[in-house]
């Protein structure tokens, strides 16, 4: 939507709206936010709010810490589980330092700098997301407990399916903010859901993916349930992934097909994300938790790709015309998505100007008939410190990320993964809450 800092005071003024969120994503994907009131809004369009960016993990040391929210006009929505009377908006903010440069642990900046190099080549990306959840009863003091919504299997129906009617607000909602999304139903474990998105461009696709994750938690909570996004919550059941669904369009027309024949520019691209994975997966699977999703459930494991086969790391889906793409299968819903998208994007513009030739699929079932030792298929990183290894000497990555939000995110990491070496049974850590893994 192109709306002007103009159009939201008018709508603040004419709609009764009394709070303003003003959102932001630290570089872990966790949403984080300022409310203002309505008299405070031109400031914040015209210098910005400040804020303490030493408190915010990852950000800036104590003797740097001043940082500024400047709110992006068109990313303007109604929070609909707010009150109707006296009503919150939330707007997204770009992080800006005191002098007006952009600050470089600043994500959102780094997709929209992604995408702009895509459309500089000439291309025009599209992502559409698949997210799974898990929905838990809550104890009397509205804590969590580990006892699921339900024990519904996939695509289940009520009254064994107990999360259509938390679906479907979900849905609703997002509609009432301006959000698309193209189906929802159960998934294979208990309790667990997905919801999938009609694609938008990269940025849109991130922010959307960001602001439905928290109408889940809010849906769920209003509920009486408690919404994990955890990748591996359950251990003998299905993990929860983020399907990243990827489109490449040049003059209108889409570059992917699904008749067994790919136009060069898309293979190359493909190829692309397909050799840079391994770099990138502590970004796209965060998590200690992340890597016991993996080889098991459709949850793939090897450095493959094929048509439709939904045990290979990327397969190309049924789908024909602008819905034709490519499917990522490993990402998990705790990674940041504004990384995580201009990775990817990155990944493949690279292997489009090297022009690097596609690798030839791999047909068959690989959790029934896994690769053997002589046909050296590579896999996943099989931990998360193995992933940081990766990481930190990829030439790729440094090049991508700013070093200091880099070495933050990095040091994070191995801590996490010092704290999870320690604990002994392994405990799993979302949103300052334990879960005890049997």
């Amino acid at each position: 939507m192109n709306i002007t800092a103009e159009e939201v005071l008018k709508f603040v003024k004419e709609n009764d709206v009394k709070f303003i969120r003003l959102t932001f994503c630290d570089i872990f994907g966790n949403l984080k936010n300022i409310s203002v009131m309505p008299e405070e809004l031109p400031r914040a369009f015209e210098t910005g709010i400040s804020f303490d960016a030493s408190a915010v993990r990852g950000f800036l040391n104590a003797e740097e810490s001043d940082l500024m929210l400047m709110p992006d006009a068109s990313t303007l929505t109604i929070l609909p589980w707010r009150p109707s009377h006296g009503r919150v908006i939330r707007l997204l903010c770009d992080i800006l330092r005191p002098d007006g440069t952009h600050f470089e642990g600043d994500t959102r900046h780094f997709l929209r700098t992604c995408a702009q190099k895509a459309e500089t080549l000439g291309y025009q990306p599209a992502i559409g997301s698949e997210c799974e959840f898990y929905l838990y009863r809550t104890d009397e003091n509205g804590d969590p407990t580990r006892t699921p919504h339900d024990y519904a299997g996939y695509c289940d129906v009520a009254p064994l399916d107990r999360g259509e009617n938390v679906r479907r607000e979900i849905c609703l909602m997002l509609e009432e903010m301006g959000i698309r999304p193209e189906s929802s139903h159960h998934e294979q474990g208990p309790g667990q859901n997905e919801v999938a998105f009609r694609y938008a461009d990269a940025l849109t696709a991130a922010d959307n993916l960001i602001t439905f994750k928290t109408v889940v938690k809010a849906v769920a909570s209003a509920n009486g349930l408690y919404a994990s996004f955890l990748p591996k919550p359950e251990p003998e059941k299905s993990g929860s992934g983020l399907h990243i669904n990827l489109s490449l369009f040049r003059d209108g027309k889409n570059l992917f097909r699904n008749d067994g024949t790919h136009n060069q520019p898309a293979e190359s691209f493909l190829m692309g994300v397909l050799n840079r994975i391994p770099d990138m997966t502590a970004f796209l699977n965060p998590l200690t938790n992340s890597y016991r999703r993996f080889g098991v459930f459709e949850a793939p494991r090897y450095l493959t790709w094929s048509h439709q086969n939904r045990s290979q790391l990327i397969r190309i889906p049924a789908a024909a015309g602008e819905y034709a793409r490519m499917e990522l299968r490993s990402p998990d819903p705790a990674c940041n998505p504004y990384i995580a998208f201009g990775l990817l994007l990155l990944a493949g513009l690279e292997g489009i100007e090297k022009n690097l030739p596609l690798s030839p699929p791999t047909n068959r079932n690989l959790f029934d008939d896994p690769p053997r030792p002589e046909e050296r298929i590579a896999s996943l990183p099989a931990t998360l410190d193995e992933a940081l290894e990766l990481a930190e000497k990829s030439e790729f990555i440094r090049s991508a990320l700013p070093g200091k939000p880099l070495e933050k995110f990095f040091a994070a990491k191995r801590e996490e993964c010092r704290a999870a070496r320690l604990s002994g049974n392994a405990l799993l850590y979302e949103e300052k809450i334990w879960f005890p893994v049997i």
